[in-house]
């Protein structure tokens, strides 16, 4: 794909962001797009980002449980980067008009100590450079209209980041086995969802270890310090305004966020 294009595509996901206003699935537009097409438009979006001002805050690997691939009919991980203007502090209220068509994830970050640097990373390597782990929800959202679900699509819109939520708990990754964390997803009050560490990819650090080998690949490894969001435990969950959401993690407590409605 030619530069331009890219570069374009990217602007237009960058002004679909800001404005609400959505687009066409860059598969539906330019049916030529390759995955490697994609990361390339999705850095041209993170420039947009940047430029005005912002920060990328971690990174977040998406499509790592089968409830999600099968959610989202794409069936390999995928990875994009948090932008630190989409933060939210656990319990807050988000107000209306700041997403699109929000859905919610709930998984584990983690913060890592040291430099991760492939190849042959492995999940035993990502929890020796672990300082800890913390319950977090990610909120996901499309820049798209007549969205049918197409790996290209999601990794060009950044993987589909919308914002994020951290716990106010933190755990060593040798405290207990990631794999077993239960987790209960509850909307408006009741239970809509449960699921364990194990869904991703049999332990959430195998997650972060995939990352750590394919940006090394690329040439930017994962640094001792960054947060990264290792994958949802469950599909996610689709929200309207009014909202509450809470996710309890056995061992690392609550998070919760709140969609405000429009103001009449």
């Amino acid at each position: 794909m030619d530069k331009a294009v890219i570069a374009d595509l990217g602007r237009q996901l960058f002004e679909a962001n800001e404005t609400g206003v959505t687009i066409l699935p860059i598969t539906k537009t330019h049916p030529e797009v390759t995955v490697e097409d994609a990361y390339n438009i999705q850095q041209e979006l993170l420039k947009c980002h940047l430029a005005a001002g912002r920060r990328i805050s971690g990174r977040k690997i998406g499509l790592t449980s089968k409830a999600m691939q099968l959610q989202a009919n794409v069936f390999s991980p995928d990875y994009g980067f948090l932008i630190d203007n989409r933060y939210f502090t656990n319990g807050d209220a988000i107000p209306a008009g700041v997403l699109i068509q929000p859905k919610v994830e709930a998984e584990l970050a983690f913060v890592l100590n040291k430099d991760l640097e492939g190849p042959g990373v492995t999940g035993k390597d990502v929890l020796a450079a672990t300082e800890y782990v913390i319950a977090s929800l990610e909120i996901v959202d499309k820049r798209y209209h007549g969205f049918y679900g197409h790996i290209c699509d999601n990794v060009s819109d950044n993987a589909f980041f919308g914002g994020y939520l951290l716990g106010d708990q933190i755990m060593s990754p040798t405290k207990m086995d990631l794999s077993l964390i239960g987790l209960v997803l509850e909307q408006n009050g009741r239970q809509v969802a449960t699921g364990v560490g194990a869904a991703v990819m049999g332990h959430p650090a195998e997650g972060v270890a995939w990352l750590a080998n394919r940006m090394t690949e690329l040439g930017t490894p994962l640094k001792g310090g960054e947060l990264i969001l290792s994958g949802s435990f469950i599909a996610a969950a689709y929200v309207q305004p009014g909202d509450f959401l809470r996710a309890r993690f056995s061992g690392l407590g609550d998070v919760a966020v709140a969609f405000e409605k429009p103001q009449e």
